[in-house]
């Protein structure tokens, strides 16, 4: 990965992983080694302020969805990097390609949210053999296997499909359905030649590992945990919102649900030193976002550059039948990495539930023009799409991360 992309702003300034393909070779080892000591210090951009910001008012009308009263998310406020294209020649979207290359000058990152994770394809299980060799277009067979190629693919251009499981549902169908939309592709319900030939029309991002093993750490294993309670009063005695286990943590830190992350890795009890098969999450977008339109029909956000070109969607829930979203245009107004929710009682008085995963708005808040809404990450990404919002926008924290690090301020904002 060389110095200074434009894929490593993005990651960096979206708080997300960087993932770095361990060639089996020595002479590829030793160039991205070469490459990595050439990297500098990313500059920090996000600025220490307190700020509090007003959430709507709302009954708890599914488990995870926001608490009913007044919640404010507060933390340090986010500066936008400044807008910054990337030629669709100039790196690629998957972060393991060893043939990455750029001259683009970076802008504004903090190093502190870009920790590097090797991985190998040494030695892989049978099962991630078989994902990785699937080729639906010979095929044309419909298994966990092709599933989870097709949804790697899809998260891969740029159009995600959620938790990755390997199994065809609607998430993974919006998926399809706005990358046929980007391409000018016939929509359809279910997947055709027409849209594999375009999925599958990159052939370096077609040989990148679906699936790929990946040596556990201290840091992996070694978090901070916390059972979380039901009521904002206990939740508000807590020191951080954490994950629940490491389980939940790592199918997190990989993009993936808790259930397929076990199936994968039936013997393993999650050790540090522990080899295991985890989803290669690929890298999110990388250019700036001008527009986002919120689609209470198809329960969908799509992100749009400034010459107004799709350029990315997301599984998202946007509000519900008992509080519904706004209408209209809006633009964005605050953004916020890792906010606390300040949860107001019927007699006024409040409760601050502290930062983390679990938070009730997840670890991103980029609140709007419209008091009290905003889009925001999730305790629960296994139910986007599947559960319901007080009126917010909610993506997958991992979403929620790489919208945050590529939407600028002021942004407009449109539901429809």
């Amino acid at each position: 990965m060389p110095a200074k992309t434009n894929l490593h702003s993005a990651l960096a300034a979206a708080g997300l992983s960087t993932l770095l393909f361990v060639s089996q070779g020595s002479q590829a080892a030793d160039s991205i080694k070469q490459m990595l000591a050439s990297v500098d210090s990313a500059q920090n951009t996000y600025k220490k302020a307190a700020m509090d910001v007003t959430v709507k008012d709302a009954q708890n009308v599914a488990k995870t969805s926001e608490l009913s009263a007044l919640k404010e998310p507060t933390a340090q406020t986010v500066t936008s990097p400044s807008a910054h294209q990337t030629d669709a020649s100039d790196i690629s979207p998957v972060t393991t390609a060893p043939y990455q290359t750029s001259s683009s000058k970076t802008s504004g990152a903090n190093a502190r949210f870009l920790p590097t994770i090797s991985y190998t394809t040494d030695n892989l299980s049978q099962v991630a053999k078989q994902v990785n060799a699937a080729d639906w277009g010979k095929t044309k067979t419909l298994n966990r296997a092709t599933g989870t190629k097709i949804q790697a693919l899809l998260n891969w251009h740029q159009n995600g499909v959620g938790a990755v499981d390997g199994y065809w549902g609607k998430n993974t169908q919006k998926a399809m359905q706005a990358f046929q939309k980007a391409n000018n592709l016939t929509i359809s319900d279910q997947l055709n030649e027409e849209t594999w030939k375009a999925l599958t029309q990159d052939s370096k991002l077609v040989a990148q590992p679906v699936l790929v093993n990946y040596k556990l750490t201290d840091n992996d294993v070694f978090i901070k945990t916390a059972t979380i309670p039901e009521t904002a009063e206990e939740k508000a005695k807590l020191e951080g919102m954490y994950y629940q286990s490491v389980i939940e943590g790592l199918s997190e830190k990989f993009h993936m649900t808790q259930s397929y992350l076990k199936a994968l890795n039936p013997n393993s009890s999650f050790k540090s030193g522990d080899i295991i098969t985890v989803y290669n999450p690929g890298s999110p977008i990388n250019k700036a976002v001008s527009r986002v339109v919120a689609d209470k029909s198809t329960q969908t956000l799509y992100a749009y550059d400034d010459k107004n070109t799709l350029i990315a969607s997301y599984p998202t829930t946007v509000g519900s039948t008992a509080t519904p979203s706004p209408s209209g245009t809006h633009t964005v107004s605050v953004k916020v990495h890792e906010p606390n929710y300040t949860f107001t009682k019927e007699d006024g008085s409040k409760l601050i539930i502290p930062p983390g995963p679990n938070n009730p708005v997840g670890l991103v808040w980029i609140g709007l023009s419209k008091p009290s809404y905003g889009i925001h990450g999730s305790p629960d990404p296994e139910r986007i799409s599947r559960q319901a919002s007080a009126g917010c926008v909610r993506l997958t924290n991992w979403d929620a991360l790489a919208l945050l690090g590529v939407i600028q301020n002021g942004a407009t904002v449109e539901f429809k």
